[in-house]
């Protein structure tokens, strides 16, 4: 299995270090005629489904290219704003394709600061003395694994084997003062 991404945390919650080792995003390319049968939203700067799900295309997917041109925020690589090339029949056939966005630095931060504010609750509010806090987190579809050093620094890793999650902790080696 895959490690996806690796987070190295100060003890302060700021991102230090961030890798991203994904494995092949999950795309799907679909023709379509005017009107448009799903419903596309500018979200973050994004053009993302809002509505509508059909042949591997979900709610939350943003469109990535349109006619194999690569869509960057909410403008296609030639300048054109997406939505109002989708909304000109003129334009149809068009061929999207839709994926799953990759997170901003701004997401990266707040996602690793979020989990240094959950690993700090999660040490109080333990009813055992001098808890080391949250160690694994468990969901359908990714493990997150949380390695504290003598220092303080945290290394955050989401994957989907513990195995291989320790073998890149051990390659990381020590983190702080003196490493």
């Amino acid at each position: 299995m895959a490690i996806f991404s690796v987070y190295v945390v100060n003890k302060a919650g700021g991102l230090i270090y961030q890798l991203d080792s994904y494995a092949p995003r999950a795309e799907a390319e679909k023709t379509f005629s005017y009107p448009l049968d799903l419903l596309l939203k500018l979200h973050d700067e994004r053009v993302l489904v809002a509505f509508g799900q059909r042949d591997g295309i979900r709610v939350g997917h943003a469109v990535l290219a349109i006619n194999g041109m690569d869509v960057n925020g909410k403008y296609t690589a030639d300048g054109k704003e997406v939505l109002e090339y989708l909304g000109n029949p003129a334009n149809y056939p068009v061929s999207i394709r839709f994926g799953r966005p990759r997170l901003t630095s701004n997401e990266k931060l707040m996602l690793a600061s979020m989990f240094h504010s959950l690993f700090a609750i999660g040490s109080q509010l333990s009813p055992e003395q001098g808890s080391s806090g949250i160690e694994m987190l468990e969901t359908d579809t990714f493990k997150l694994h949380c390695f504290q050093t003598l220092t303080g620094m945290q290394c955050e890793l989401f994957d989907q084997n513990l195995k291989l999650a320790l073998e890149v902790a051990e390659k990381a080696g020590t983190f702080g003062p003196g490493s």
